[in-house]
C-alpha cells in the first residue's frame, strides 16, 4: 500500500500520519491545499510552515492552490491529483476525520471515483471518545498550537494558544475536544512524527 495523506497541518493529519507509520505503512506525499499558493484554508497558516512541517517529516508535500472562491472548483483539482497519485502509483487516500459521517462519505465516493482506496487511521465514528483521543495525542508527544476558532463557540480564544489536556478541559460543554465540527484547528509542530520539532521565530514568542 502507497498511501497519499490529505495535510491540513494540524493534530488531526499529524496524528493520522503517526498511526499509519506505526503500522509501516508507505505514506509516499502530502497533499495540501492553498489559498492562491500563500495559506492554508480555515487554518489559516503560512504555506511556509507546511512546507517546514513536510522537510522535517521528510516527506514530499504536494500542494494544490484554490482561487478564493475555491469551492467552486474544489472537487475537479481534487480529482486531477487523485488521479496524478493514481498514475504515480500511489493505492490508497488518508484522512484524520474522527467521526462526522457525511464528511467520511464524501471523501470516500471522491478518492473510490479515482480508483483508489479511502482509509481513515482515526475514525470511531462516536463523538464521545474525542476526549480520548485528544488525550492520545497530547500524551503521545503531539505539540501543536490553536491558529483559528469558531468564537461564537469558544469566545475566549486567543489564536496561538497551546493544544493541552487543560486548555481543553476549559472548553464549553458543547465543543468537541477535537473541534471535529470546525470549532478550531491547530497547526502541529512537534510529535513523534517529525525528526524533530519545528524551529520558527513565532514559537519563541508564544511558549
Amino acid at each position: 500500500m502507497k498511501v497519499l495523506l490529505f495535510w491540513g497541518s494540524g493534530k488531526d493529519s499529524a496524528w493520522a500520519l503517526h498511526r499509519l507509520q506505526q503500522r509501516g505503512v508507505e505514506v509516499g506525499a502530502l497533499l495540501t491545499i492553498t489559498r492562491e499558493s500563500q495559506f492554508v484554508p480555515v487554518h489559516e497558516v503560512p504555506i511556509s510552515w507546511v512546507r517546514q512541517q513536510a522537510a522535517t517529516i521528510g516527506i514530499p508535500l504536494w500542494e494544490v492552490s484554490m482561487s478564493p472562491a475555491f469551492s467552486a472548483n474544489y472537487d475537479a483539482l481534487i480529482e486531477d491529483a487523485l488521479l496524478e497519485a493514481k498514475a504515480q502509483g500511489f493505492t490508497a487516500v488518508a484522512f484524520g476525520d474522527i467521526h462526522l459521517r457525511g464528511c467520511r462519505e464524501y471523501k470516500e465516493n471522491l478518492v473510490r471515483k479515482a480508483g483508489l482506496e479511502p482509509i481513515f487511521p482515526l475514525w470511531t465514528g462516536d463523538p464521545a471518545q474525542s476526549f480520548a483521543l485528544a488525550q492520545e495525542m497530547i500524551e503521545g508527544g503531539l505539540e501543536a498550537l490553536v491558529v483559528a476558532a469558531d468564537t461564537a463557540k469558544i469566545p475566549s480564544f486567543i489564536r496561538y494558544t497551546p493544544f493541552t489536556l487543560a486548555w481543553i478541559r476549559a472548553l464549553p460543554c458543547f465543543v468537541d475536544p477535537c473541534g471535529e465540527r470546525g470549532e478550531f484547528h491547530t497547526f502541529c509542530y512537534g510529535g513523534p512524527m517529525f525528526s524533530e520539532k519545528l524551529n520558527f521565530s513565532l514559537l519563541s514568542t508564544i511558549l
